[in-house]
């Protein structure tokens, strides 16, 4: 009784830790600072998020996640250890047992460096679960029942589209688009048109304040600034919502594509649960103004986004590490 259980939504752009009873009790970007003179962490989470964009070239800060999956796994291991710790608290008498959420599609050897990196960065036992199940256990979809159920998680990293019956994954699609993808695109979008160079975090402010999947009659409008490609000096434009969407275009029809493939492959009888209950839609890119309407004329399927979106997986985990016996269908590896 005295061993604490945490459950981790391993995020490329934000990691939260959810510990039962107390809910979410960490909630920071998964960014770390390191040094380049000794290779020493520096800095992780909202500290090391801060200093993108402005460190001199004896400090990097890097997300240590590339598409849901680990890219560096010496600064993964460190932010884990971060972040597990401060959840918490640095003296211990016991290690704890730590769910981890990961993409559907990630490889055995992807799995193992997770794991490995839970377990060195102070795991006493860890658990590996896919994303969708875990977004669906967080979004209260009774995924345990003979019927089918459609859940769309789209992250910071990837889009995760499953349809889960009995408490497994029937059919599911991973794409690599997520918020990253679409903050990428909306910089790239305002070189083109604009000749202004902006960066990582001024995209995605862009995304947050004006950004939407379909074109709004009355746009939605925010000044961005940026560096004039041409003359090199500062400048301003005002930016709009439809900017945004046409910037997204493609991505957004990569995602549906994908939704798509995945209604295709379900068998007749769960298509046609799909059809009654709807698609469900978490993640924090799901909260992308109008895109549940977009995917609903897409498919001809109604869309609704789940209540705290950004917080479903993070929940999803601790909920199955709580109820380990009755989800033990679902988890993908141990140890």
């Amino acid at each position: 009784m005295w061993i604490k259980k945490i459950g981790i939504d391993l995020g490329t752009t934000n990691i939260l830790v959810f510990q039962p009873k107390h809910g979410i009790v960490v909630n920071e970007p998964s960014v770390v600072a390191i040094s380049k003179d000794d290779n020493r962490v520096l800095a992780v989470g909202i500290e090391a998020k801060d200093m993108i964009g402005r460190t001199p070239d004896s400090i990097i800060a890097e997300r240590p996640l590339k598409d849901g999956v680990i890219a560096n796994y010496r600064t993964t291991e460190a932010m884990l250890r971060y972040f597990i710790n401060k959840a918490l608290g640095g003296i211990r008498l016991f290690r704890p047992e730590v769910m981890i959420a990961v993409p559907a599609g990630i490889t055995s050897t992807e799995r193992r460096a997770v794991i490995d990196a839970a377990m060195a960065a102070g795991a006493r036992a860890a658990y590996i679960i896919k994303e969708p199940i875990v977004a669906a256990i967080g979004a209260d979809i009774p995924i345990g029942t003979a019927s089918g159920h459609m859940i769309i998680d789209i992250g910071g990293g990837t889009s995760e589209i499953a349809v889960i019956s009995l408490g497994g994954i029937v059919s599911c699609g991973s794409v690599r688009i997520g918020g990253t993808k679409f903050d990428a695109s909306i910089a790239e979008f305002i070189r083109k048109k604009y000749g202004l160079a902006i960066g990582d975090r001024s995209s995605e402010e862009v995304k947050i304040h004006v950004g939407s999947a379909m074109y709004m009659e009355t746009p939605l409008e925010m000044e961005v600034k940026g560096r004039d490609m041409i003359t090199g000096l500062p400048r301003t434009i005002t930016v709009t919502s439809n900017d945004t969407t046409e910037a997204l275009q493609h991505d957004l029809e990569g995602l549906i594509e994908a939704v798509k493939q995945v209604l295709h492959d379900t068998p007749p009888e769960l298509s046609a649960d799909v059809m009654d209950k709807g698609i469900i839609m978490s993640g924090g890119s799901s909260l992308l103004r109008n895109l549940h309407e977009l995917i609903a004329q897409a498919t001809g399927v109604a869309c609704y986004v789940a209540d705290d979106a950004l917080l479903c997986v993070a929940k999803g985990t601790g909920i199955a590490l709580e109820n380990l016996d009755n989800y033990k269908r679902s988890i993908a590896a141990t140890k």
